[in-house]
């Protein structure tokens, strides 16, 4: 609730700028819900099973859980293909399961953010179907990108882009005479057809997705592919067409960080602002941007735009101390300068789970695998925590889950490797359902009456990692981010802020938060002198008095002059 103040209107408490800034340094937990727990017995995992499992997070620490894609959809790339952005796919429940999550998570403090995928629809969305069944030039294929092919008959696509999963961007349909007719544009996959923003109904249409999300209580959106949306007005072709397909990232700059797309920030900033000055609370908008530049990012996060956008830059840095002080360097100098608080994660359910990509070698190049990818990954996690800004955890990263990596070619679904019959670059590798307890698969994440096998097979040596043997293990990566999490609510010198950079040793790299919390990191595999003495408050691994072993992070707190 609001104070007043006399004349002058109501003045905030600052129990209402908390509500209102809350996630300007809030870890947010990233549920895929395929994989988290299942509660039907049928091998997928559900709202129900988030709303079991939310007890679990609030013992784990974070301030709320971000929904991967529940919509009604035909699953071709497991809900990114959105069918209708207003219900929730019986897979995974109904509308009222979806509330009472939104209700439990609320009763237990923390908040609920949804997957919004404005950038594409399902080919069975309605209004694709109905552009299909349309004629060309017709109103129902201004949703999407239609266009006439080249060639002598229109036999060749309409521009040489590729699409990021592999092929052409660009697919043929069949007219309703029978004839060989139009092109649509996908820059994924031909399931996902692209949505033309140039058309002012699908802006409307979002904004009233939005609304009704809003109105059901959400506190925020994630943003698929927030750097898509517009595509050059001229469709020209590529440079280098095959860049989005050999980088499997948004590299064509013909396709993606167009600067229309900021408008619809603008409009979607507008409506959360109006929804938070009805109640004092703010809903947050965070994009997945992915541009070169974290200048570029910042252009995402201006006051009147996005709240927040991921900093991928972080977690494509490679386990080096110079690469890691520049990375955070820019996104301080850069983003932080907008007014907003940089967005660190280290992992999502795109990419090479942590444990795995730090065990490559030295410079992160090759596929020599050492064993330092569980000590590196564990001081990641420290030294992300106590970064100023906000953090995203994905799902198993707090249980020190490896990437799963021989999974046979027959059980595979990513659409990448569907495509292109390649495995590089897949991502079914990091959605291996969690192990929850037990010695062998299901580890409790399907019940054993169900008789169903979880959708993707789960490893012998998950049971290494199930949640029940993390709890009871005080050395666990599990307590180690709970520890670092109930350390950064109740610590004054962690959260939003500033940091200070301290002079070490060259593989060290050390910064202090605050009023004397210092934050350290060892890139090498030898000791070094810690840079602060007396015992840590908490480190990744074994720490003597005065010595930072290598592939290890720790906090201290200190009365070094954080000035």
């Amino acid at each position: 609730m609001l104070t007043a103040t006399a004349g002058n209107g109501p003045s905030p408490t600052p129990a209402d700028l908390s509500q209102r800034r809350w996630w300007r340094d809030a870890v947010i937990y990233q549920v895929y819900i395929r994989s988290f727990l299942d509660s039907t017995g049928d091998g997928i995992g559900d709202l129900a099973g988030v709303r079991a499992g939310l007890p679990y997070l609030k013992k784990l620490g974070v301030d709320g859980i971000w929904l991967s894609p529940f919509y009604p959809s035909p699953q071709h790339d497991h809900g990114y293909d959105v069918a209708d952005y207003r219900g929730v796919d019986p897979v995974y429940g109904d509308l009222a399961e979806f509330d009472s999550v939104v209700a439990d998570a609320h009763r237990l403090g923390m908040k609920i953010l949804v997957d919004i995928v404005p950038n594409h629809c399902s080919s069975e969305h309605p209004w694709f179907q109905a552009a299909l069944a349309g004629a060309p030039g017709g109103p129902e294929r201004e949703y999407f990108h239609f266009a006439d092919g080249r060639g002598e008959h229109g036999e060749l696509p309409p521009n040489n882009w590729r699409a990021m999963f592999g092929g052409p961007a660009w697919s043929r349909v069949r007219e309703t005479d029978g004839s060989e007719g139009q092109w649509y544009l996908h820059l994924f996959t031909p399931e996902q057809p692209d949505l033309n923003w140039r058309n002012p109904a699908v802006g409307e249409h979002f904004l009233d997705v939005l609304r009704f999300w809003l109105d059901r209580g959400v506190d925020g959106f994630r943003i698929d592919v927030a750097a898509g949306l517009f595509r050059h007005p001229e469709l020209p072709d590529s440079p280098d067409p095959e860049a989005d397909e050999r980088t499997r990232d948004s590299v064509n700059q013909l396709a993606w960080n167009q600067p229309e797309v900021h408008q619809v920030w603008r409009d979607w900033r507008a409506l959360c602002d109006a929804y938070a000055e009805t109640d004092g609370h703010d809903r947050l908008l965070v994009g997945e941007v992915s541009v070169p530049t974290a200048r570029e990012h910042a252009e995402y996060v201006r006051p009147d735009e996005l709240h927040q956008a991921f900093f991928f830059h972080l977690l494509s840095a490679r386990w080096d101390v110079d690469a890691f002080r520049s990375t955070i360097t820019e996104a301080l100098r850069d983003i932080a300068g907008t007014g907003s608080t940089v967005t660190w994660v280290l992992n999502n359910h795109d990419q090479v789970r942590t444990v795995t990509r730090y065990a490559s070698g030295p410079a992160g190049e090759g596929d020599a695998l050492t064993d330092h990818g569980p000590a590196r990954a564990r001081a990641a996690a420290l030294l992300m925590l106590a970064l100023p800004g906000a953090a995203y955890v994905y799902q198993g990263e707090e249980l020190g889950l490896p990437e799963v990596l021989d999974l046979p070619d027959e059980v595979l679904t990513d659409p990448i490797f569907r495509r292109t019959g390649s495995r590089r670059h897949i991502r079914d590798g990091c959605r291996v359902p969690l192990p929850w307890s037990g010695l062998a698969s299901p580890f409790g994440f399907t019940p054993a009456e169900g008789g169903a096998r979880p959708w993707l097979p789960q490893p012998e040596w998950f049971a290494e990692h199930a949640t029940d043997r993390a709890l009871s293990d005080t050395r666990s990566f599990w307590h180690l981010y709970r520890d670092g999490l109930h350390l950064r609510r109740s610590l004054p010198q962690l959260g939003e802020g500033s940091l200070r950079w301290l002079e070490t040793p060259p593989e060290v790299l050390a910064f202090v938060r605050g009023d004397g919390l210092v934050c350290a990191v060892n890139f090498g595999t030898e000791p070094a002198p810690a840079p602060v003495s007396g015992t840590p408050l908490l480190a990744s691994g074994d720490c003597p008095v005065g010595i930072l072993p290598g592939s290890t992070a720790a906090w201290w707190i200190s009365d070094i002059d954080p000035r």
